[in-house]
């Protein structure tokens, strides 16, 4: 099979890149897409750069132009909901746009001419990720203990994941965001894009997030510092973990 990986930051996504047999690099849209063999599947690795029109094109890249059968995104969201806490893994269920509003044509949220506000992930792929999140804390989770709440180790939910071109760092965006997907357990960048790309491809997808903050008025300093320290830790961990199974 062969499967595409995309992170945001480059810190998400070159830890994933060293596992590679001969990795091959190709130039396509302004990116660099990196190719190679991971246990007995094809994996084509991108750092799609930040936000949802360029995460779409790095996914339109991967499907129309290299082939892959199944997309993953994986990198760092803000913390939405009360029961997560930093350094816990979100598995999204399904995604939605909480900056999308093209009412009153529409109504707000919904996807134009679709009729739908939230895309679902594959559900083998989500299963499968959750899979590889939870023994990825098994085995190496002790790697997240500056970025995780003091009172519980770290942990893996499945559940709404909300997107938009917004860094949500403070209290009053957060509730914004809160207040229109209040089943949302965090919030990040570029996950629903790709899965509206997906969709529109009848690409599979699944999409897996560290929490390095809280979405609040320190969200930078700790993103900056999970982007850091935990990121590509996480990421590579988690995917190593998710092609090994597949």
């Amino acid at each position: 099979m062969r499967i595409g990986v995309l992170g945001a930051m480059p810190e998400e996504v070159s830890s994933i890149t060293t596992l590679l047999t001969r990795p091959t690099p190709r130039h396509l849209g302004g990116r660099e897409f990196i190719g190679g063999r991971l246990a007995s599947h094809d994996i084509c690795v991108v750092h799609s750069r930040i936000g949802k029109v360029a995460a779409a094109a790095a996914a339109v890249e991967l499907i129309a132009r290299l082939g892959v059968e199944q997309i993953v995104f994986v990198g760092v969201a803000g913390g939405l909901a009360p029961q997560i806490c930093t350094g816990d893994i979100v598995v999204a269920d399904r995604l939605a746009q909480h900056d999308l509003d093209a009412s009153p044509l529409f109504p707000p949220l919904e996807i134009p001419l679709t009729g739908r506000t939230h895309l679902p992930t594959d559900p083998a792929i989500r299963a499968c990720l959750r899979a590889a999140a939870e023994r990825f804390l098994a085995e190496e989770g002790s790697v997240l203990t500056p970025h995780q709440a003091p009172s519980r180790p770290p942990r893996v939910h499945t559940g709404e994941v909300a997107t938009g071109d917004q860094f949500i760092g403070n209290a009053a965006a957060r509730d914004r965001v809160r207040a229109l997907l209040p089943g949302a357990l965090c919030v990040e960048m570029e996950g629903a894009a790709v899965a509206q790309v997906c969709d529109e491809y009848a690409v599979p997808c699944g999409v897996a997030r560290l929490i390095s903050d809280d979405a609040d008025d320190h969200a930078a300093q700790h993103f900056s510092r999970s982007l850091e320290q935990a990121a590509g830790l996480c990421a590579a961990g988690i995917i190593r973990r998710y092609i090994e199974w597949l």
